[in-house]
């Protein structure tokens, strides 16, 4: 076990230096940019559209722009635990209110409601500390994988199964659909299974995360990497709990209901860091996940866990007759 340390200018950049301001990130540009209304209320648009629901870490990520707002420079987020109560529309923006819950000397809270259509889709609620240090300290210990150097992006994984004529034949809408999104994200599977031979899996899954682009590394923009590994938290995480499953049942239906996180370290965003995944128990519709974000230093930066509706149907197999 080792004792948290603050982000070093390399850490976990990987083959990225940091490129100059122009080239910023486009969630700090256009996804996490909220438009001030008046004091606390925002509104926020949208970049990418998974589906006909608003992508859950988009949501998470501009109310926690809108809590951060609100207040002083000194205090930061150290957690965060949300509830979606309805589906996002994603042909509307969505306007955050922001309440002080409370200010104090070391601590104080925000709660975040998320409204469309005159109705609340989302609640939050982050605290915010002054950094206070503390000799008991202690982590679990980074998993060893390989480097991000050494494996794969998606695009490049999609690439290869869109050449195999086995499984364009047998997943061309799914296959098509996900070489067309433009997430503002960039990943790396740790260990991805061949489409090719599809088996049961255990529910744990990891891979290297980073932003897209370049968010600064100065005092002001440490609340932005926050905010972005909120957005980056909600990407294929509830999936976790589908890979026992996936080559027996169809989803059907499957919603985030909930999302907690802890900010344990300083971390950038922008650098790669390691999304470790793994869901302990799914049962009645439901599936639970639990999360870890590592710098690639070894340093734990952020726990996460989220619960979700998962509805499924059975996989119907083709008649060799």
């Amino acid at each position: 076990m080792s004792s948290p340390q603050a982000p070093e200018d390399g850490q976990g950049c990987g083959d990225r230096g940091d490129p100059p301001g122009d080239l910023r990130s486009v969630l700090v540009t256009t996804v996490l940019n909220l438009e001030p209304l008046d004091e606390d209320l925002f509104r926020g648009r949208h970049y990418w559209v998974p589906a006909k629901r608003l992508f859950g870490g988009q949501i998470v990520g501009q109310a926690l722009v809108a809590a951060a707002k609100s207040v002083s420079e000194d205090v930061h987020v150290h957690s965060l635990h949300c509830y979606f109560v309805r589906a996002g529309d994603p042909k509307l923006p969505v306007l955050y209110q922001v309440e002080r819950t409370r200010t104090g000397s070391s601590f104080s809270v925000r709660s975040v409601k998320a409204v469309q259509h005159g109705k609340p889709i989302f609640i939050c609620q982050a605290s915010f500390q002054q950094a206070q240090p503390s000799p008991m300290q202690h982590q679990f210990s980074m998993p060893t994988v390989p480097p991000p150097e050494e494996l794969l992006d998606c695009e490049t994984l999609i690439d290869q199964y869109l050449r195999d004529p086995n499984l364009q034949k047998r997943y061309p809408l799914a296959l098509n659909r996900i070489a067309a999104q433009e997430v503002p994200i960039e990943i790396k599977p740790v260990n991805p299974s061949p489409l090719s031979q599809l088996q049961r899996m255990e529910p744990k899954q990891m891979f290297w995360v980073r932003a897209r682009g370049y968010i600064g590394k100065s005092e002001g923009d440490m609340k932005m990497h926050c905010c972005v590994a909120a957005y980056i938290s909600d990407y294929a995480f509830l999936g976790t709990a589908l890979l026992p499953h996936q080559w027996q049942h169809k989803v059907h239906f499957m919603v985030s209901l909930d999302h907690s996180m802890w900010f344990h370290a300083p971390f950038r965003a922008d650098h790669w860091m390691l999304y470790e995944c793994e869901s302990p128990w799914a049962g009645g519709s439901r599936g639970l996940v639990h999360g870890r974000l590592w710098r690639q230093d070894g340093v734990l930066a952020v726990t996460c866990a989220q619960e979700g509706v998962i509805r499924v149907k059975p996989q119907v197999s083709e008649s060799k007759l």
